[in-house]
């Protein structure tokens, strides 16, 4: 009865050992996790910042006649702004995942988070691609007006083209990319309160 004790308690003490390093390991996943999203928003913010300072320029140095041009203008810097709008929102989220929390408590921050993204990935990025090909579809209409009809349809074929190439292409590779992360994430932080709870 006594060996019985000693092999439980020899157990314990190995899941112990086990799970302690688990821990510490998912947590520094956790932090890189927090880092990479906060980078991912402040490149994001820097370059549709930088794009929309771009259109604009481009709108005051050369001065479009067609009101379907400045309509294209506003509709692209509609859609950056309204995306970087619900994007920003993630930011709180991710600040406030820090190091004193329990483990249940970084699981629904992640849970969240998943949330946030599953709609900006669905409903935010269809909006932001709508907005974005008719605004440059109305954009090129006054330019492309002064072009052969060849170069027209090759500047609409190629600007097309190119969103269909990100919307089929790059957006599923990039939603897949980030589901994975945040799901092994999930699936651990699980695993951990599971065997906590048990």
């Amino acid at each position: 009865m006594d060996h019985n004790n000693n092999i439980d308690f020899k157990d314990l003490w190995k899941k112990q050992t086990i799970s302690q390093p688990n821990i510490e390991d998912l947590l520094a996943r956790l932090k890189q996790f927090k880092k990479a999203g906060l980078r991912n928003l402040w490149i994001t913010n820097i370059l549709l910042f930088a794009t929309c300072a771009f259109i604009v320029s481009v709108w005051f140095y050369y001065q479009p006649e067609f009101i379907s041009t400045k309509i294209g203008i506003v509709l692209a810097i509609l859609a950056m702004v309204i995306y970087l709008g619900f994007y920003n929102r993630l930011a709180s989220t991710y600040k406030n995942i820090d190091a004193t929390q329990t483990n249940q408590e970084y699981l629904q921050k992640l849970i969240l988070i998943k949330r946030k993204q599953q709609f900006m990935q669905s409903t935010l990025l269809s909006l932001y691609f709508i907005l974005l090909g008719v605004g440059i579809c109305f954009y090129l209409y006054e330019y492309t007006l002064k072009m052969t009809i060849l170069g027209a349809v090759f500047s609409y074929g190629a600007t097309l083209l190119w969103m269909g190439f990100n919307w089929f292409y790059v957006r599923p590779k990039q939603i897949k990319k980030q589901q994975s992360k945040i799901d092994e994430l999930i699936a651990k932080f699980e695993d951990v309160n599971n065997q906590l709870q048990s």
